[in-house]
């Protein structure tokens, strides 16, 4: 009893429970809580990216069975490599990339000078503003455009009818409704719809950079005598290099991935009347669910991952040294 006493078990007592529990604690709960996002990334993000490479090497599709594929190489890419259906869609989405890519930041870096400058006191509305279409659905957008763009009686249409009455610019629009929804006006249409999209996402963006430029620049400029245009210039466009690489470089994913913006507005299926506007996520869903070859979208897929990955190095030259710090 003795012997008991003065040696017990700590395992057995309340004080080794608690610092058994308190070193399960600082080893594993940390762990613990951190699982739930790598078993989501792991079941919804490595696997199927693993798979869509393995298939891609392979030939078949779902009506085979799981497990009933036909391993072919390279075959799917070369086959994609030389499909001119396939470089059609690139080019349509290269040309959206341009045309819609430029003009979302030649418009977001002057309009967030304005913003920082001139509208101060309302700058949490206008910015609020400008970022609700980006907050909306692109789904919605597209109806919501796809209606504006319609032949007889959309909106655009009137207000270009209105515009042609006018002494000068009657000479430059068309006196006739522009069918918007044909290969030779669709890409138009679809980059008016991403740039007004995606316009307010990059005002933000430039807006948070120019916050974080040292208001004493400006004053000190102000006191040299440099306008705005000038401090806007020699002040706010170089210090923005490193906020435009990275903005441009979000650019370049969301339009070489765009998808959402063309299938509605062209109905789905209705891109075989109008291949102008067929990018090459849309001919990828295509190939998958409309001609069941899985092994060549996921060709397709990994092709347009290395594109990205190309069109991001070359941005990198372009504005990544100066990002980093260099000189």
């Amino acid at each position: 009893m003795q012997e008991s006493l003065s040696n017990p078990r700590p395992s057995s007592s309340p004080s080794g429970l608690a610092m058994r529990w308190s070193n399960f604690q600082r080893r594993y709960a940390p762990y613990i809580f951190i699982s739930p996002f790598f078993i989501l990334f792991l079941i919804f993000g490595l696997y199927p990216s693993l798979f869509s490479l393995y298939i891609s090497f392979q030939s078949w599709t779902p009506s085979d069975g799981w497990g009933h594929w036909k391993f072919v190489g390279l075959g799917n890419y070369a086959f994609t490599l030389t499909d001119p259906m396939f470089w059609r869609s690139m080019w349509n989405t290269v040309w959206l990339g341009v045309f819609s890519g430029i003009p979302q930041h030649l418009i977001a870096i002057p309009l967030a000078f304005v913003i920082h400058m001139v509208l101060s006191r309302f700058k949490t509305f206008v910015t609020a503003v400008y970022f609700l279409p980006y907050i909306t659905s692109s789904v919605a957008i597209a109806l919501i455009f796809n209606t504006l763009f319609a032949t007889h009686n959309g909106v655009i249409n009137l207000i270009i009818a209105h515009l042609h009455t006018w002494p000068v610019l009657g000479w430059l629009l068309p006196d006739q409704n522009i069918n918007w929804f044909i290969s030779a006006n669709i890409k138009y249409a679809l980059a008016l719809v991403v740039v007004w999209q995606f316009t307010g996402w990059n005002t933000l963006l430039y807006l948070s950079a120019i916050q974080a430029i040292p208001k004493d620049l400006y004053e000190a400029a102000a006191v040299d005598g440099a306008s705005r245009i000038q401090q806007f210039r020699y002040i706010t466009l170089p210090l923005l290099r490193p906020m435009m690489f990275f903005a441009v470089s979000l650019t370049i994913i969301g339009n070489m991935q765009l998808f959402e913006q063309p299938f509605v507005l062209l109905n789905g299926g209705a891109s075989t009347a109008t291949p102008g506007g067929q990018t090459a996520a849309m001919y990828m869903y295509r190939t998958a669910f409309e001609w069941l070859d899985m092994g060549t979208a996921a060709s397709i897929a990994w092709i347009l991952f290395a594109f990205i990955g190309i069109l991001t190095y070359l941005n990198n030259l372009i504005f990544g040294r100066t990002a980093r710090g260099g000189d």
